[in-house]
């Protein structure tokens, strides 16, 4: 009984050292994920609120980093889901950081918020399902935003059906990644966002001109918004008006969290929606007048329509492929000076041409750095 007891004992610990899979959650109502998550042996993380930005990236990031630190985590099984507002740092995040995913879902809201950031490159997204579930009635829009994005490069599946917590995660169960995928492919304009699986752009440099490889941006509008500081609002809101849902820590401005806004510059603003197509259209800077209903007031507020000061307008893009035939690895890039690739065993050795030209060669598994006209060489 003893010995059965100790086998028991050894065959459970075996088992909790076993990597398993990671859902990280952006959102409030987290319970009924961590609970489905928890049903399947799934670690389980949670950041309550996420707009589309690097800091929550960075959030996200330090979130997965500390999940590993506590668990076993299984990397090619980490999947990310966000729903309603937070639905657009879902496919920000993806766009930022593919290597961490091998599936998303996004469940209801909208893509324009990450889209105005001018920083959603759809390169690196490619390798990165996402499952976007919306309603019926959103079908039409949503489908409009999906093919602009899968036009760059995201691999977008839409559904208007309802789908459960359990059967998302059916789907992304369904994914699994690969940390040395044999195509990659990266856009960026930002030091801190380098990193695409394998490949790293390891020195940018603007001059180095290659029209082969296009900009991946899914291209905003002019990017209107209320000069009232920084706020947040559920698109699927039904009204009346604009119900200011979050404000940014040490905001400073005129409104209140749970404020509606009624109408924009005479314009009455039916709900969340209404309000997203009126600043879509709008073209130009100008002062006007913002009422907002705050319980049973009503104020007017002094506000202006400013357009967004678009953010990294140059970038740097590098493709790479290795071909098994032959023991090659191509490279295309465009802005880049210099990567630094980390290979398996069983792709080296292998000869490394950039654009077209020959770059020495990787002798053995590891980091190297290339330079463009130069030769592979050791990281040191």
């Amino acid at each position: 009984m003893i010995r059965s007891l100790a086998l028991l004992s050894l065959a459970a610990a075996a088992f909790a050292a076993e990597p398993a899979p990671l859902l990280v959650f952006l959102g409030s109502g987290q319970e009924p994920f961590a609970a489905a998550a928890a049903a399947r042996g799934w670690e389980f993380a949670a950041i309550p609120e996420a707009l589309p930005g690097d800091a929550a990236v960075r959030e996200i990031e330090a979130v997965v980093a500390q999940a590993a630190s506590r668990h076993a985590i299984d990397a090619t099984r980490t999947y990310l889901a966000g729903r309603g507002t937070t639905s657009a740092a879902v496919f920000y995040a993806v766009s930022r950081r593919p290597d961490l995913w091998a599936a998303a879902v996004a469940a209801g809201g909208s893509v324009e918020p990450a889209i105005e950031t001018n920083r959603l490159f759809g390169a690196g997204a490619q390798l990165v399902p996402i499952l976007w579930a919306v309603g019926a009635e959103e079908q039409a829009k949503a489908e409009a935003a999906r093919a602009r994005m899968a036009a760059k490069g995201f691999d977008i599946e839409l559904t208007a059906n309802q789908m459960s917590i359990p059967k998302a995660l059916d789907w992304l169960a369904g994914h699994k990644g690969d940390p040395f995928p044999a195509k990659v492919d990266c856009e960026t304009g930002s030091p801190a966002f380098l990193r695409c699986y394998w490949l790293e752009i390891a020195k940018v440099d603007p001059a180095a001109r290659n029209d082969v490889l296009p900009p991946s941006r899914v291209a905003p509008g002019l990017g209107a918004y209320l000069a009232l500081g920084g706020f947040g609002y559920n698109v699927d809101d039904p009204g009346p008006g604009v119900l200011v849902s979050w404000l940014p820590p040490q905001y400073v401005g005129v409104l209140k969290l749970n404020d509606r806004i009624a109408s924009v510059g005479g314009t009455q603003i039916k709900d969340a929606r209404d309000y997203v197509a009126f600043m879509a259209a709008q073209k130009e800077e100008r002062a006007l007048g913002v009422v907002v209903l705050r319980g049973k007031e009503r104020l007017r507020l002094e506000s202006r329509i400013a357009l967004a000061k678009r953010e990294e307008n140059v970038t740097a893009r590098a493709q790479a492929e290795f071909l098994m035939d032959g023991h090659q690895l191509l490279l295309i890039t465009r802005g880049v000076a210099a990567v630094r690739l980390r290979l398996p065993s069983y792709w080296t050795p292998c000869a490394i041409n950039w654009n077209g030209t020959e770059a020495g060669s990787a002798a053995s598994e590891g980091c190297w750095i290339v330079t463009q006209g130069g030769v592979a060489e050791k990281c040191p």
